[in-house]
């Protein structure tokens, strides 16, 4: 039996895990999220109004258990990030098949991949763009590029072939129009997607190779952007020799190390 271990439940991440956990191989699930359902949630999330005010956590399980009896499910009512539960999150992955990560800021998207990385285990990542104009989904596995590695490529694309059109992939950013929420259907397509790229990964989870590094789904044509709506774009990212966060030292790197060189790599992307 398979144990998943996520992080986020929000409106893309409790779709993922929806799909996910009516395959029987899955029969323990870890679950890190420490947000309370709230009113606005009401509109893009499964999860029904009667349900406003209460932990998202503690309103998956009851979810899955309603579907799945059987169905072991921890979790943790916490940020990824919070020390106070570091070792509580440490003793899950390390027992951990398979990681899904639905959070959504970059920080998170890092914390995540340096886990699944010291703990050797494979992992998958969803990203809806602003306005649901298309989104990503993206998988890891040990010894191969890293979060870092892959947010250098994209944010190298983009730079290169950027134009006056503003840029839906930074939904902080000063553009009004980029920070447009995506609707239900654009966040379900995607998750769809990410789920079923978790699920052929839990089918062969030593070899598992799609022919792909990352996945882009248009779901809109976009002047200047994408061409095309409904069009698949495979991207295969090699490690990078010069990435600060898994390229291969020349001596031991201790733990404060690798906090550094994460603190380095968000600052540099905040900035370019």
């Amino acid at each position: 039996m398979r144990h998943l271990f996520q992080v986020g439940i929000g409106s893309g991440g409790m779709p993922v895990l929806d799909a996910l956990v009516q395959d029987r191989r899955i029969g323990h699930v870890t679950l890190v999220e420490p947000d309370v359902y709230q009113q606005h949630n009401v509109e893009r999330h499964l999860f029904p109004l009667s349900a406003v005010g209460q932990l998202k956590a503690e309103v998956a399980r009851e979810w899955l258990m309603d579907r799945r009896p059987e169905l072991e499910v921890t979790i943790v009512v916490a940020d990824l990030m919070d020390p106070a539960r570091r070792a509580q999150i440490e003793a899950a992955v390390a027992v951990a098949d398979v990681g899904v990560c639905a959070a959504d800021t970059e920080a998170a998207k890092y914390h995540f991949d340096a886990l699944m990385r010291r703990h050797g285990k494979p992992w998958t990542l969803g990203e809806v763009l602003s306005g649901g104009i298309g989104g990503f989904v993206h998988w890891f596995r040990p010894g191969g590029p890293c979060y870092g590695c892959v947010a250098s490529h994209l944010k190298r694309s983009i730079e290169e072939e950027k134009h006056a059109s503003p840029d839906y992939s930074q939904p902080n950013g000063a553009v009004t129009e980029s920070r447009i929420p995506a609707s239900k259907a654009a966040i379900m397509a995607i998750a769809g997607l990410h789920a079923a790229v978790t699920q052929l990964m839990l089918e062969d989870v030593a070899d598992f190779n799609p022919g792909f590094t990352s996945l882009l789904l248009t779901l809109r044509q976009v002047p200047d952007l994408f061409r095309e709506a409904f069009r698949p774009h495979r991207m295969t990212i090699n490690r990078s020799p010069d990435c600060l966060i898994c390229r291969k030292p020349e001596r031991e790197i201790a733990a404060e190390d690798l906090d550094v060189a994460l603190t380095e790599a968000l600052e540099r992307l905040a900035h370019e």
